[in-house]
């Protein structure tokens, strides 16, 4: 299909929540198909919609070693978080050239429309379960670094700007 181009901070859309997925149609699909080939050029483990313009609550994720298992998801929301929490280093492409460490649940049970248009639950762990919640995360308007102290994000984004 097609690579489609990043989203770079601050564009406003970043900001802005995602509508949600009436159906899965054929262009989902084909929007799908798009940000899997987006994913696998940056690499990346996951991308959400919007950063690619595309401003529906759909998110792929693939955190697996060999690649080709996406998730495919529409209105992803979290129903379940473990009380254990991982620290995992985050990135964008959207704001390249940085990165910081964030802490987020080890586990999520997840609720989303597959490519069938039918609902699933599915239980994430580890590496899959971060991406996941950093894509929910660029669903509602927030990237990684809102869930900095100020101070930090502060900081991060002044070495972004530095970086560009």
């Amino acid at each position: 299909m097609t690579v489609r181009p990043i989203l770079g901070w601050p564009d406003k859309r970043l900001r802005t929540a995602a509508a949600p997925v009436d159906e899965i149609t054929d262009e989902i699909r084909a929007h799908w198909q798009d940000m899997i080939d987006t994913m696998e050029a940056m690499p990346g483990v996951g991308l959400a919609a919007p950063q690619v313009g595309v401003m529906l609550r759909l998110a792929v994720v693939d955190a697996s070693n060999e690649r080709g298992h996406a998730v495919r998801m529409a209105n992803p929301e979290v129903l379940h978080a473990s009380v254990e929490f991982r620290d995992h280093d985050e990135a964008s492409p959207c704001l390249p050239g940085v990165h910081a460490t964030i802490s987020r649940p080890r586990a999520v049970t997840v609720r989303y429309l597959d490519e069938t248009g039918s609902v699933v639950e599915r239980d994430f762990v580890k590496l899959w379960a971060t991406s996941v919640q950093h894509q929910i995360d660029h669903l509602a308007g927030k990237m990684y670094f809102d869930r900095l102290s100020k101070v930090k994000r502060d900081m991060l984004l002044r070495r972004a700007k530095k970086s560009r």
